[in-house]
């Protein structure tokens, strides 16, 4: 029996499985009793045996780095291959609901929330901070800091270093990384909103185990997603309050300790379940269009308080370098044991923290997008943010890498590869605005413009992650219950909050690169899955095509 045809006793089967009554109403209860509970045993076991899940965790990353890095690599690529293919396709024209639907939200709101849920802390956090480190050439941590400059033969620090240290940072914030997102969207968005199935990441295994996408398997599937967005998000909050505190210390003296950062969790936990509780149409897009006219500012006094003729030059460069290389740099297996080790690093860690955020992502994207056509969906997604990002990291790793090129002191002595060197990672940032603002009055608003971002930044994702949360926990309801936003808001809140006090946060985040792994074998059964729909929508459409033309 096709999906079509099954659809009216999908809705029925749907309908069976949540809760009608109680508490626990328009819920899965089973499912958001089992998602808390493995939420709180995760927490319990890394906040009383830090030192154990430390290394339990992180023998599993590096096992699977080095045993499937390989795969992670060939992954990314392929789904990257699977975005061309739908855009140059006829399958392009289809659209995300019926033939005469039409997009909820217009195209700023819709680009605004794709990169505030998409990026936020990430490129506050690392935008400074890593095309740094690849223009350090001491090799501090065992391996070299930039194979790829050292291959190139710009061993020294100067222009074609910085070149490439842009052009590595792009690789890894580029394509590659939201060709992952799109599948996964696209997938969600189109068995949701064409195919009438629950917005939930279960809904994308119907073309191969139907109904019983409502069983065992379709609960793991969601459970994982679910357990990967809660430490996702906590991870990048722990990531984001100790960069914040140091921001405050900067601009009111505040001590940047663990009670500021158990403060700012607390502050930014209840912010994003307010805007969550407002909805998507009010608090997460409004929020998110702040974040963009907010980031306008501060980009713009970067580009032209800074180096302005100088950054749009190694901008294009590092630009054009990474247009002409980046399959190639996606393809790349070392065979020497440094450069392997900074591809396990770098880019296999990339790969795998894209992978676990992408149900997360993905799913909000999906959110947001319906009424789009497969192609504008493709293209939107993966080039409008991919584009900012790239501009935005021009524009702060690249004024960063010019006070080290030009350094009174020589290359290098700026200050900023030191603060790297020592993996002081969130003062790097306000560093690099130090060199173009100082720190008097004019240095001061613009810390605060960024302290304003990493906040708003986080709540845009924090609101969102509770709102794909309680969505798949319902399986699929767009508007679910208010009191469970609330409640997952406060459950990641409290897990940040209690690895932030038992020096947890590392493991949480190895931990979720390892889920990569299980969630790369989900993702790679939604391309599946979405393309033999596909196939078989087009298949249907041609077998119908002459009865049309001759009625």
């Amino acid at each position: 029996m096709s999906l079509e045809q099954q659809q009216s006793d999908t809705g029925v089967f749907r309908a069976d499985t949540l809760a009608q009554h109680g508490l626990f109403k328009d819920m899965h209860k089973g499912m958001t009793v089992a998602g808390a509970l493995l939420v709180m045993a995760f927490v319990l076991f890394t906040g009383f045996n830090t030192e154990l899940a430390s290394n339990l965790f992180g023998a599993a990353r590096s096992w699977i780095e080095t045993t499937f890095g390989w795969y992670y690599m060939v992954t990314v690529v392929f789904l990257i291959g699977v975005c061309g293919y739908i855009v140059f396709s006829g399958h392009g024209r289809i659209r995300l609901g019926d033939d005469d639907s039409k997009p909820e939200f217009s195209n700023f709101a819709w680009f605004s929330m794709l990169f505030s849920a998409g990026i936020g802390i990430g490129i506050l956090f690392f935008g400074v901070a890593e095309p740094i480190f690849y223009l350090d050439n001491s090799g501090v941590f065992g391996y070299p800091n930039n194979p790829y400059a050292d291959m190139a033969g710009a061993t020294a620090i100067g222009h074609d270093r910085a070149v490439d240290a842009l052009r590595v940072t792009f690789f890894h914030w580029g394509f590659h990384g939201w060709a992952v997102y799109v599948i996964v969207g696209l997938a969600l968005a189109y068995f949701a909103y064409r195919k009438k199935l629950p917005l939930a990441l279960r809904s994308t295994l119907y073309p191969f185990i139907g109904d019983r996408i409502y069983g065992p398997i379709g609960h793991v599937v969601d459970l994982l997603g679910v357990v990967g967005c809660v430490f996702g998000v906590a991870t990048s909050l722990g990531l984001g309050v100790s960069q914040m505190s140091v921001g405050l210390e900067r601009l009111i003296g505040v001590d940047p300790g663990l009670n500021t950062q158990l403060v700012l969790i607390a502050l930014i936990s209840v912010i994003s379940i307010l805007s969550a509780v407002s909805g998507v149409q009010r608090g997460i897009k409004i929020i998110s269009e702040w974040n963009i006219i907010v980031s306008l500012l501060v980009v713009g006094y970067f580009l032209f308080g800074g180096p302005t003729a100088w950054l749009l030059g190694v901008f294009g460069e590092s630009l054009g370098d990474y247009l002409a290389n980046f399959v190639q740099m996606g393809l790349w297996f070392p065979d020497e044991e440094g450069p392997a080790s900074w591809q396990n690093g770098w880019t296999v860690f990339y790969w795998g923290w894209w992978l676990a955020w992408a149900p997360f992502v993905g799913l909000f994207i999906a959110r947001i997008s319906r009424g789009r056509t497969l192609r504008e969906f493709v293209l939107g997604v993966l080039l409008v943010p991919t584009l900012v990002i790239f501009v935005w990291l021009g524009i702060f790793g690249g004024t960063a890498l010019y006070q080290e090129l030009n350094a009174v002191g020589g290359p290098g002595t700026a200050g900023i590869i030191d603060l790297v060197k020592a993996w002081n990672l969130p003062a790097a940032l306000f560093a690099s605005s130090d060199g173009i603002a100082g720190t008097g009055t004019l240095g001061w608003i613009l810390s605060a413009l960024m302290v304003f971002l990493l906040m708003s930044w986080f709540v845009t994702s924090s609101d969102s992650s509770t709102l794909v949360l309680t969505t798949i926990l319902s399986l699929g309801n767009d508007e679910p219950p208010q009191i469970f936003r609330v409640f997952w808001g406060l459950v990641i809140g409290l897990v940040a909050a209690v690895l932030l006090l038992a020096g947890g946060l590392g493991a949480l985040q190895t931990a979720l690169m390892a889920a990569a792994l299980p969630l790369s074998l989900v993702i790679l059964a939604m391309t599946f899955g979405v393309l033999k729909s596909l196939w078989q929508e087009a298949g249907i459409a041609g077998t119908l095509a002459p009865l049309v033309q001759r009625g």
